[in-house]
């Protein structure tokens, strides 16, 4: 029955996956994307909610008695990048850029709910999450603080992203943590500016920020268990203008992850600790400001057995990777998955050759997965949701 509806399904969610590419938005700034959304799973017949999270949207499908519900989820934002594809449906938007497979993660869970309304084979409800701001902005984490889970009360939610470099249509679900958590900081030295050729008569931020930099690496290699896996890298080191003056503030900034909640609080404790001891040996001022960003994502027991079972149900096993090492990147569906069991899977988008990795200016969504990301979807609810 579902090869049947993904035969005239598939060209026209490939279509909308294009469009959406050829129009890329912003976090927060999803406006003619969860328009087009909404408008679509209305005319599916669904209840819809609009404005989540400002742009957000989440759609209702309820069949038979049971009280059992799930949220599928899929991200909406695009990038800031400039893209360099050629092909009849790059961005029309100068500086956006669809470069991480949102708009193949919407299309997908869209083309799911479609084939959902027709099938009509499970008992429960199911909310589609279609959810903006997921890089950098923690749009996920805004969905929840204005009551995601108690509007729309589900026992447990999933999430799906594309992977590169993995086989298409292959699938890696893995339980307990796969995305680290992220933080971010920035630091300014202060000191007293002056002549290069007279460095006494100065407090020099240059060496002090050096000095900080080196000492930053004993973070991880001497103060985390070489098992759990942790980075500290400073990213960026802005001072000076001119060869011939010493000046007078320098600032720092880079990123924190880890894959366990407890090692980012001793991370930032240990960075705040590292600071004072700069301050007080080369005699400047340090001000940092650190930030707590998305937290580590973890796959629960529950619903990534369920995962796992419908992944090589839809790919063959021999096509399901179930002990992939975690990412250093981050995801906000964390946040989601914080508040009630949740599972995130990739799904293999192929070779990654010719630059066509995440957040590459030639990217492109593989079309190709799509017809393997909706019966996935599909049987998912049907498993977690069986009459």
């Amino acid at each position: 029955m579902i090869d049947d509806l993904l035969t005239p399904l598939v060209p026209k969610i490939a279509a909308f996956r294009r469009d959406i590419h050829a129009h890329p938005e912003l976090a927060f700034d999803e406006l003619r994307t969860s328009q087009k959304v909404a408008d679509h799973l209305a005319e599916l017949g669904l209840e819809v909610h609009r404005g989540i999270a400002r742009t957000g949207v989440v759609a209702r499908l309820k069949l038979g008695s049971s009280p059992r519900a799930i949220g599928l989820r899929a991200d909406m934002d695009a990038l800031p990048l400039s893209e360099l594809n050629s092909f009849p449906h790059h961005s029309t938007h100068a500086g956006k850029m669809h470069a991480c497979g949102h708009d193949g993660h919407t299309a997908m869970l869209l083309g799911a709910a479609e084939a959902l309304c027709k099938l009509r084979d499970f008992d429960g409800t199911v909310y589609f999450i279609f959810q903006p701001a997921e890089e950098h902005e923690g749009g996920g984490r805004v969905m929840v603080e204005e009551g995601l889970f108690e509007r729309f009360p589900m026992d447990m939610v999933f999430g799906l992203h594309n992977w590169p470099g993995m086989e298409a249509g292959s699938f890696g679900v893995t339980e307990g943590p796969v995305m680290a958590g992220a933080d971010r900081f920035e630091i300014e030295i202060t000191g007293r500016g002056g002549h290069a050729a007279m460095p006494h008569q100065a407090v020099d931020v240059v060496v002090a920020g050096s000095a900080l930099v080196q000492a930053v690496q004993s973070l991880v290699s001497r103060n985390a268990d070489p098992l759990d896996a942790a980075v500290v890298s400073v990213t960026r080191f802005h001072a000076g203008h001119a060869d011939n003056v010493l000046p007078e503030t320098a600032v720092l900034g880079g990123t924190v992850r880890s894959l366990n909640g407890e090692l980012q609080d001793a991370l930032e404790a240990g960075l705040r600790r590292i600071c004072s001891g700069i301050e007080a040996t080369y005699r400047v001022g340090i001000d940092l400001r650190y930030e707590r960003g998305y937290p580590p994502t973890f796959n629960a027991f529950e619903p990534t057995a369920i995962a796992r079972e419908v992944a090589r149900h839809v790919a063959g096993e021999h096509r399901v990777q179930t002990a992939l090492p975690p990412s250093m990147g981050a995801e906000d569906f964390a946040y989601l998955a914080k508040v009630v069991p949740a599972c995130y899977v990739w799904l293999g988008n192929g070779p990654g050759e010719g630059g066509c990795m995440l957040h590459s200016p030639h990217y492109d969504f593989n079309d190709d997965i799509i017809s393997t990301g909706i019966r996935y979807w599909v049987r998912l609810v049907g498993r977690a949701l069986a009459p």
